[in-house]
């Protein structure tokens, strides 16, 4: 790949109004793409989520397991601008990091609170999965930042 930066988010929301107004212009991107099996396979969800997308942004969807053919494919021309990976799950991530996918900044935007999670801020609760999940970036010098928006850090307390 180019020398591209590539901006890593995991929040269950996926593309949203906080990414597009926000994120896209604090990181100049240029693509998203989005990383969930779920939505690599439905068609109708991609043309609906693309309606959101501002002109000039490419937006593409891959899975999981695709995600750095896909960068190599859609990502590696020369002055294709920064590029905003999103996934739903720390679980997802985390298979990208061990597939191969390099980064050491991971921005954890939002995890919807469930049964047996643990809030942690207004915006992330983690489950026993997602701690451990955590713990492992970190066991893999990877930064993690806990922001909904670039300009509001969030300060929680480390429970993993």
């Amino acid at each position: 790949m180019n020398k591209n930066k590539l901006w890593i988010r995991i929040d269950n929301r996926l593309v949203h109004g906080q990414v597009i107004e926000n994120w896209l212009p604090y990181a100049n991107v240029k693509k998203i793409v989005v990383v969930n099996d779920e939505l690599a396979n439905d068609e109708v969800q991609q043309t609906i989520i693309n309606l959101a997308i501002p002109q000039g942004i490419h937006l593409i969807f891959t899975f999981v397991e695709n995600v750095l053919s896909t960068l190599n494919k859609y990502c590696s021309e020369k002055g294709s601008g920064n590029i905003f990976l999103l996934f739903a799950s720390c679980r997802d991530a985390k298979k990208a990091f061990e597939l191969g996918l390099s980064f050491n900044h991971l921005n954890i935007g939002n995890i919807h609170y469930d049964t047996g999670k643990c809030q942690v801020c207004e915006h992330i609760a983690l489950s026993e999965e997602d701690k451990q999940c955590l713990r492992f970036f970190e066991e893999n010098g990877i930064d993690l930042d806990f922001r909904c928006i670039p300009n509001q850090p969030i300060n929680i307390k480390k429970i993993w």
